[in-house]
Order: structure tokens, then sequence, then C-alpha cells
């Protein structure tokens, strides 16, 4: 599934050569709902959850065109992305967020949802908004106090 969703969907861009390439980044970054737990990432990552019905929603396939096509972004954010587009599995991410066809939920590091979407959001928009929440603050702060100064 994951491997048909990629060719299907356009990159919009490519990496740079000292980052990660789009392929490597989306194995890494794209899982099924099927096959994890969100507290699996408690503290680790900030799951972006997006669920349908059917994987021929079109909300559902413009979601995922907006999201591979800035991973690099997504990444910066500690993100993975979550599909779970199988009602009937009964993922424990369905169970948790209980959705009504497509939904997007964004997760933050600490278990908490941040954001429900019942339509696509860009990764512009998403970016902004893991870039208020304090958990991302706090890394953005440390980070910035950890580099050198010159």
């Amino acid at each position: 599934m994951l491997a048909a969703l990629l060719f299907a969907v356009p990159v919009m861009g490519q990496a740079q050569d000292d980052s990660a390439t789009i392929d490597d980044l989306s194995i890494d970054m794209i899982r099924s709902a099927e096959n994890v737990t969100l507290e699996e990432f408690l503290w680790i990552k900030r799951p972006i959850v997006v669920f349908a019905d059917s994987p021929a929603d079109p909300r559902y396939v413009q979601q995922m065109q907006y999201l591979t096509s800035d991973l690099n972004a997504l990444d910066l954010r500690d993100v993975v992305i979550i599909t779970d587009t199988n009602p009937s599995e009964r993922s424990s991410a369905r169970i948790a967020l209980r959705p009504r066809g497509f939904m997007l939920a964004i997760i933050d590091k600490d278990g908490g949802v941040k954001q429900r979407k019942p339509l696509p959001w860009s990764v512009r928009e998403i970016s902004r908004a893991i870039d208020k929440m304090p958990t991302r603050q706090q890394e953005i702060q440390d980070r910035t106090e950890e580099s050198p100064r010159g």
C-alpha cells in the first residue's frame, strides 16, 4: 500500500544531497495505523493521523500529496504520519480518535490532540500549528542555546 502511494503521489521537490532522500523519509515517516499505537510515539514524535473511509477519498489523496510534498519540513518537526483508510479494522488510533470519514489529527509529543481538521491542510499550515506548541517552542529555544555563538 505504501509503495503504491509513493508512486501515485508526485514529489514536488528533490531532497538536497546532504539530507535524506524522499523515499528514505517516506519509509521512516509514513506508517499504517494497523501496525502502530499512538503511545509508542510519546515524547519521541508528533503523530499526524490521516483518516478516511477509503484510500480513494479525494480528501485523503490530496492530504497525502500535501504531506509528501515537503517531508523535510515535517521531519524537522519530528513528525510521523499515520494513515488509516480501513474503518472495519478498528485500529487503536481509530478507537482513540473516533473519526467520521476524513479527518486529520495533529498530536503533540505529550500525547495531546492539538488539532482535528475535517479538510486537508498544507504542510505550511501544519508546520505553523506545530511551531506554536509549547513543546516545539522549547525545542527551538534549546537548539538556539546549544548552537555555538560566533
